[in-house]
């Protein structure tokens, strides 16, 4: 069947698909977001990432440059090259009045920006419906750790309820799926004080749920399921860290099946697709040396594969974060871990999650950067291991809180 598909497939065909694997790009090279990628730039890394299977890309607003060159860059490839296929998850961007200012968030008044950057999206979905398959509201815009922008589910509600609106009108495509991209608890898969009336009828509104779990930031912040129990103090040290990475993916998927079980005790029956879900290879902070010893490529690689391996099994869509390492994100702090989620670094080296497309050649003839892309640690995984640390006991949990 799938030989004679055209490219253009709907969210529905391609969501849940394993032969459509999932990620999330930005493409930023410099520790600034002021410099764009250039058309060009991004031609190279969708090369990149369509050699490793990846057909559905996710990125998180509009009103920056990159998405339209992202736009552009796809379109040319499947000019060039008629069996190219990539499809994009277009992120809106949310926030609250006063969001990122000197000024105190409100969270309860959201902010002007958010009318433009909606307006922005539909554009595009457009102009473009053989790519943006799906528009997500918000990026983690519910969830009351993002202190410094969320709002009320009511506004993601009001913003989803208006894309459905176009849909039913002819004003968007009628197969473009709408979707809000948050944490598990926004979806009510925790704290049952995001149980609410609007949260009810958003989950009734949206085509699917795209919900983010983070095993990794929990090895800090929710640590019993990390550290090394009793029962396995006699390990070996590799022992003790594959036993600790089934039990992150283990995890990850009981905050999947939290999300699952309150949208099923409200009577609704729609898919739950992985938004989000990461691990990073480098920390000075939380996850690195001196407190949960989480960050390093050995983990970061088995928590890809288990991760990829699993939501395969289930069909379900794993939009993993990310494919490139983006040193804006904590531009001040090299050894920051936002900067390290990509699968591939700076050096346009692969991370040992990729080692194996290295060795069966994917990446042949293709350079990031001017640079082909290579094994890091040089492929010699001796010099890797000494770098990975033995995950904690209790006890040795440094600093935490």
């Amino acid at each position: 069947m799938n030989s004679n598909i055209s490219n253009d497939s709907t969210a529905k065909e391609i969501l849940g698909n394993p032969n459509y694997l999932a990620i999330s790009y930005g493409g930023y090279r410099e520790n600034t977001r002021d410099i764009v990628p250039t058309v060009a730039e991004i031609k190279e890394d969708m090369k990149i990432v369509s050699a490793m299977g990846i057909k559905i890309l996710r990125t998180y607003n509009v009103h920056l440059l990159e998405v339209n060159n992202l736009l552009q860059a796809i379109t040319e490839l499947k000019k060039e090259t008629p069996n190219f296929e990539m499809y994009v998850m277009l992120g809106a961007w949310i926030d609250c009045k006063n969001a990122w200012t000197d000024k105190a968030p409100d969270h309860d008044i959201e902010s002007q920006a958010n009318e433009i950057e909606i307006a922005k999206a539909v554009i595009l979905a457009n102009k473009y419906p053989d790519i943006v398959k799906i528009i997500a509201v918000g990026n983690e815009a519910m969830v009351k750790w993002a202190a410094s922008y969320y709002v009320q589910p009511s506004v993601i509600l009001k913003w989803v309820n208006h894309l459905q609106d176009l849909k039913k009108s002819g004003k968007l495509p009628s197969d473009l799926w709408i979707t809000s991209s948050d944490d598990f608890s926004s979806w009510g898969g925790g704290d049952a004080s995001y149980h609410t009336p609007d949260l009810e009828n958003l989950i009734k509104a949206v085509d699917y749920i795209s919900m983010h779990t983070y095993p990794m930031h929990n090895t800090y912040y929710n640590p019993a399921f990390w550290v090394v129990p009793d029962n396995e103090v006699n390990f070996s040290d590799l022992h003790k860290i594959d036993a600790g990475m089934l039990r992150a993916r283990e995890f990850a998927v009981s905050q999947y099946d939290s999300v699952a079980n309150y949208m099923k005790s409200l009577g609704v029956q729609k898919p739950i697709h992985i938004g989000e879900t990461g691990w990073a290879s480098i920390s000075d902070g939380h996850y690195g040396p001196k407190v949960s010893r989480a960050a390093d490529e050995y983990k970061e690689g088995t928590y890809y594969k288990l991760m990829r391996e699993w939501s395969n099994k289930n069909k379900i869509s794993c939009f993993y974060f990310e494919a490139f390492d983006e040193q804006w994100k904590d531009s001040q702090n090299k050894l920051g871990s936002e900067n390290h989620f990509g699968l591939i670094n700076l050096n346009g080296e692969a991370k040992y999650a990729l080692w194996d497309n290295v060795d069966a050649n994917d990446f042949k003839g293709l350079t990031r950067n001017g640079k082909p892309i290579i094994k890091s640690f040089k492929g010699n995984k001796n010099e890797l291991m000494k770098t990975v640390l033995v995950i904690p006991r209790e006890n040795e949990m440094v600093g935490h809180h």
